[in-house]
């Protein structure tokens, strides 16, 4: 049984289909997502099916592969069985848990309804309607400062989702909207991009993360760093003292593990990553492995980073490991290949990290452009994605700009 089909339950699925084997795949929704596409959604560069998959398609050939649309409530690892949300509990001889993770907000979990996270197509949706909602409340606002309100946007977190919405939203506030409203300037729109640390992009080296900076602030992103955010209110941000009004935020700053970690009896981190042994497995279980963002573990010294290649090698690893427990052979140990790092920041502006290559500007934006539409899954998206892109970039629109109970009344 695997649980979850994100890149590394699709992985391993893909990995097991038309081996020996009956896989069960259970999500709680009928699509594959490319998350590292999910802000392009957000900000209305990208329409939300050319960045998923229907699973059913996808793994459609893997006749050994049954996918089931289900929530999991829970797993007993001792009785070997998930406890689906509707129909009891399916009992499995192995099982692959990579359910991911989801936003973290360190205890204040009433910012939520203020400051929305990026991890799924509704928070996509939701997203993109607060920003097309502001700039058309800003238009009907006749009071300056609160019309100003409305054209400030803040940015709590500035990792590679956090710069990438800040660095898209002055884009969309100086070219894409710049002649459609006649009462408000949209390039008077104030983006604040808020970090708790002392540089922007934290896992990048120095001088990437600082030229990171500098190409956002050349954008008209107003960067902070060193600042922690106190308190987020319908009205802006608090850090400390210090008020930042804005009445839109959004939340990159945390993420935590999935929910289901609880249940599987081993040590977790802080985030609530499951701490596995060198096979993915769990202490005391060699047949449940836990892949992708659910998992914690040091590789060369540092801890395998949460992101899409680390995840999809992960679930590679632990189908491959599966297969050697069902032939009575030894498992083998994940070993992380680190691919490189990519971050863009806006049309021509990126940064990445390839080995010993440190790259930003264009040519980092062209190695991100390429590697995201070779990962993108099926040749319809890549060739959507790919034309969206050339357009976007020649004439700075979005037309993905669809904005569901705009007026916010129940229907």
């Amino acid at each position: 049984m695997i649980i979850g089909c994100g890149f590394a339950g699709l992985a391993a699925a893909s990995e097991l289909a038309g081996k020996p084997v009956d896989v069960t795949l259970v999500d709680r929704v009928n699509h594959h997502l490319f998350q590292p596409l999910l802000y392009q959604v957000a900000t209305a560069g990208l329409a939300g099916p050319a960045i998923a998959a229907p699973i059913r398609h996808v793994l459609r050939n893997a006749r050994n592969v049954t996918t089931l649309l289900a929530d999991v409530r829970g797993v007993d690892v001792e009785q070997r069985a998930v406890r689906l949300d509707h129909d009891g509990a399916l009992h499995y001889d192995h099982l692959i848990v990579a359910t991911g993770a989801t936003h973290s907000y360190f205890g204040h979990d009433d910012w939520a309804k203020f400051a929305p996270g990026l991890k799924t197509l509704d928070d996509a949706i939701e997203i993109r309607r607060r920003i097309l909602l502001a700039f058309e409340r800003a238009e009907r606002e006749p009071s300056p400062g609160r019309r100003q309100a409305w054209l400030s946007f803040a940015v709590v977190g500035a990792g590679p989702t956090g710069a990438e919405l800040a660095g898209t939203l002055a884009e969309i506030a100086r070219n894409t909207l710049r002649d459609e409203f006649r009462l408000i300037a949209t390039s008077d729109a104030r983006i604040v991009l808020i970090e708790g640390g002392d540089r922007v992009l934290p896992t990048y080296p120095a001088e990437l993360s600082a030229q990171a900076r500098t190409q956002l602030e050349r954008l008209g992103v107003d960067v902070r760093t060193g600042c922690r955010v106190t308190a987020i209110d319908a009205d802006g941000v608090s850090i400390g003292a210090l008020r930042v009004p804005a009445r839109t935020v959004l939340w990159a700053a945390g993420v935590s593990a999935s929910a289901l970690g609880r249940d599987l009896g081993a040590t977790r981190d802080a985030a609530g990553r499951v701490a596995v042994q060198e096979d993915l497995s769990i202490p005391g279980h060699p047949e449940a492995f836990v892949a992708g963002d659910l998992a914690t573990l040091s590789f060369t010294g540092k801890n395998v980073p949460g992101n899409a290649p680390a995840a999809k090698q992960m679930g590679r690893r632990a189908a491959r490991n599966v297969l050697r427990q069902i032939n009575s052979r030894p498992t083998k140990p994940f070993r992380y290949r680190d691919y490189g790092s990519l971050a863009t920041l806006g049309r021509s502006a990126a940064v990445a990290v390839v080995g010993r290559l440190k790259l930003s500007g264009r040519p980092a934006w062209l190695l991100w452009l390429c590697a995201h539409i070779t990962f993108l899954i099926g040749f319809r998206n890549r060739f959507v994605v790919l034309m969206d892109w050339a357009f976007a970039h020649w004439t700075a629109q979005r037309y993905a700009r669809v904005m569901l109970n705009a007026t916010g009344r129940p229907r």
